[in-house]
């Protein structure tokens, strides 16, 4: 029997999305948020030469500077505000999640509910800060020592333009940062997601142009196209298939008599998603990638320590070195935000205290060593869908030029963040619906009342 949630979202029409007029005020504020992000992809850094850093992109177009690029919504070739983008905001996400594991201080602020989490956030923010320093300096000093057939890329380099560069660079950050909070506060859907999928899908466009073009003049035959295209399509009805998949474990309540009334004997599930991480991993593996390699790749090789010149050489798409690290961190990264996210002992020790039990498994240790379990299964399968299909597109990426934003990463984030939003959308009409039902019902009341 379905849900009164699944009824309700089946009865969903145009009215009831019109009446909401609280979800319309947040997704317009969400659009508008993204809005704001993609004309600050087009402001300029003072003092770039903009033909210059194309230039550059795309000798390195093929490498891990690409995918920077795409996850910038093409503002690291424009070099503009947005450069950096999220990503030293994600790399400090990465860096505290794992101290607040290691670290017993960090640890009890976790475990201190809404105010500890304010101060996490917190720590988070000025460790970006610091990130954020770094890398734009990086990028900085490395766009000062970048020339080409076009001439040199800062037009008038010094202690000025280092100033004025790491400045802008930090701040559009900064500013990211506090729209993608906003957008998650107010608007709808998770805002650091969000703002990475616009800058995907605002390339599409590009990007399918360029796979036709390539069909066009011949570098691809039209029937490698067309089943590029049918492959493009089955994997993200894969995708979505793995991101809703999940293993229910039954729960049952005992009955219990309170007075003359007896409650509880009910039995329901506890859903356990087969890729709990979502998209955090491969997220998290292509920004902990971009860090050592973004100086190598805009010093072009010059100047550079022997082991950083050949990190920006064997990182490149399709290297199997990249291919090994790639796989590594979202294997690590799908285990370690699984632990973070779902904790057994946890959820067993909550569980008992509200009487539930799973049938066949006793109370307390053995409920935790049962969970723990299942998610080291659920997260080997998650862990292995999300490898296989971030790594797989990279064949084609790497020898037939195919444009990254078909890449599995790309696909991944696009469908996950959709469904999230998607979901979100439902919760607000769902919640919509019910305040609607609540309101009606109370004024049957009232009416009967008047009535008597």
């Amino acid at each position: 029997m379905a849900s009164a949630a699944e009824q309700l979202a089946a009865n969903f029409n145009v009215g009831s999305f019109a009446k909401a007029t609280e979800l319309k005020k947040r997704i317009w504020f969400t659009l508008g948020a993204l809005i704001v992000y993609r004309l600050g992809t087009y402001i300029p850094v003072p003092g770039v030469d903009a033909t210059v850093m194309w230039q550059l992109l795309a000798q390195h177009q093929g490498g891990i500077l690409g995918m920077f690029n795409m996850f910038t919504g093409g503002a690291l070739g424009r070099m503009t505000v947005f450069a950096l983008n999220i990503m030293p905001y994600i790399s400090a996400s990465i860096i505290v999640q794992l101290m607040s594991t290691a670290v017993p201080s960090l640890e009890a602020l976790k475990k201190e509910g809404e105010q500890g989490r304010k101060k996490l956030n917190q720590y988070t923010r000025y460790l970006t800060v610091l990130i954020a320093l770094f890398q734009a300096y990086g990028i900085a000093v490395g766009l000062e020592n970048v020339h080409s057939a076009a001439g040199a890329a800062v037009v008038h380099p010094g202690m000025f333009f280092l100033l004025s560069c790491v400045t802008t660079l930090v701040g559009g950050t900064m500013f990211l940062m506090w729209l993608g909070e906003q957008i998650t506060a107010r608007g709808v859907g998770n805002g650091i997601s969000l703002i990475i999928f616009a800058g995907i899908v605002a390339n599409l466009p590009h990007a399918l142009a360029s796979l036709f073009q390539l069909g066009y003049t011949g570098a691809l035959s039209p029937f490698f196209v067309l089943l590029f295209l049918v492959l493009a399509a089955l994997t993200i009805m894969f995708i979505v298939f793995m991101e809703q998949a999940q293993r229910r474990v039954v729960i049952q309540y005992p009955k219990r008599q309170m007075g003359q009334r007896m409650f509880g004997g009910d039995t329901t599930h506890m859903p356990l998603k087969v890729n709990t991480a979502g998209v955090i991993p491969p997220i998290f593996a292509s920004s902990v990638l971009l860090i050592p390699v973004t100086i190598a790749g805009f010093m072009n090789g010059k100047s550079l320590p022997g082991w950083l010149s050949f990190l920006g050489q064997e990182l490149g798409q399709g290297q199997p070195l990249y291919m090994l690290f790639y796989a590594a961190m979202i294997v690590f990264f799908s285990y370690f935000y699984a632990a973070v996210t779902f904790n057994p002992t946890e959820t067993a020790d909550n569980l008992r205290k509200q009487g539930g039990f799973i049938p066949g498994v006793r109370p307390g240790a053995a409920t935790a060593s049962y969970f723990d379990k299942i998610l080291t299964r659920l997260t080997t399968i998650g862990a292995a869908y999300m490898v296989a299909v971030c790594l797989l597109p990279q064949i084609l990426i790497s020898h037939y030029n195919v444009p990254f934003y078909f890449g599995g990463t790309s696909l991944i984030i696009i469908v996950s963040v959709t469904i999230d939003t998607v979901t979100q959308i439902q919760s607000h009409l769902v919640a919509h619906q019910y305040q609607g039902l609540m309101r009606k019902s109370r004024g049957g009341r009232k009416q009967r009342i008047i009535r008597r």
